[in-house]
């Protein structure tokens, strides 16, 4: 034990101060890919085989549900496709750019992080595919996370409810912005230094505001769960609860945003890029949210709270 121990501080040490680790552990981690993906045949087999021998009422009943799940989405997209051209009509008016739509590939679930105190996954897609580290992850209702780590073929996911990450939101009813950071728990998010004059109600829908160049506008991220608001205290309590499924979403969509020249980025949204960057190799110092960004990200947010 006292070996492992010692052996363990060794590789902290190294990871550290030596950019060349990062390089040998994306090697060991091609390595044990293969070992990944047999582990996971076992589940696998097991819902191959629940298929197989599924009830024909069951698939019955199944078939009639996804009809009418079908009929429902198909009304909202001959919906969306009136509101989309609308859109488009009011933007050539105000002469503003139409946003492009965000190219994305799909992912499976090969396996989940056992440590209690983090909330990560590994997922079946890695550099040759074209992942990158601080890649935005979505799952079929919301923001999942956002790759942290890459090999050849697996990426390890640090998903939003996780401690050590936060995101840039803003209310999808009003429009100001926040933080939204993980509380450790796959149910909860934080909302910090939120002013006590701010408008933001239990129900609000919060998404991604695209500050820091690291996510994508207009992305669900969470929904306001409760508020709190003591009349001697200069914030309220605010927490909400992750749109993405995470506790039983399988399959995701790993988004290609186009990237903004950091030349072009303020220093208060340099530093508030740090905010959503816990466990980047390229910036081994940063293994918690760092406080001088997260200052720098409600900067940003200020001016809006105060109108």
């Amino acid at each position: 034990m006292l070996l492992c121990a010692v052996l363990a501080f060794g590789l902290m040490f190294a990871e550290h101060r030596f950019d060349a680790v990062e390089t040998a552990r994306s090697h060991m981690t091609s390595l044990v890919a293969p070992i990944q993906w047999l582990v996971s045949l076992p589940s696998e087999g097991m819902r191959w085989g629940a298929m197989a021998v599924a009830d024909k009422q069951a698939l019955i009943d199944d078939n009639g549900r996804l009809r009418e799940q079908l009929l429902t989405l198909s009304n909202r997209v001959q919906r969306m496709a009136s509101l989309t051209a609308e859109n488009v009509h009011l933007r050539e008016l105000l002469h503003a750019p139409n946003p492009d739509d965000v190219p994305y590939i799909t992912a499976e679930l090969l396996s989940l992080d056992s440590d209690p105190f983090t909330q990560q996954m590994v997922i079946n897609r890695g550099r040759r595919d074209g992942a990158y580290i601080g890649q935005p992850v979505m799952d079929a209702s919301g923001l999942t996370g956002q790759i942290v780590s890459v090999s050849a073929y697996t990426s390890r996911v640090l998903m939003v409810a996780d401690a050590n990450h936060a995101v840039p939101v803003e209310n999808n009813r009003n429009g100001l912005r926040f933080i939204a950071q993980g509380t450790g728990q796959l149910d909860e998010l934080d909302v910090p230094n939120v002013p006590a004059t701010a408008d933001i109600r239990e129900g609000d829908l919060l998404v991604t505001s695209g500050l820091g160049g690291r996510f994508p506008q207009g992305y669900p991220v969470a929904r306001v769960d409760s508020v709190k608001h003591d009349s001697s205290q200069t914030f309220m309590e605010v927490t909400a609860s992750p749109i993405s499924q995470l506790e039983r979403s399988r399959y995701f969509l790993l988004l290609f945003p186009p990237k903004r020249p950091a030349g072009n980025l303020s220093g208060p949204e340099r530093m508030a890029r740090q905010v959503v960057w816990p466990g980047d190799p390229g910036n081994p110092e940063i293994d918690k949210i760092n406080e001088d960004a997260l200052t720098a990200a409600l900067t940003l947010i200020q001016p809006a709270v105060e109108q």
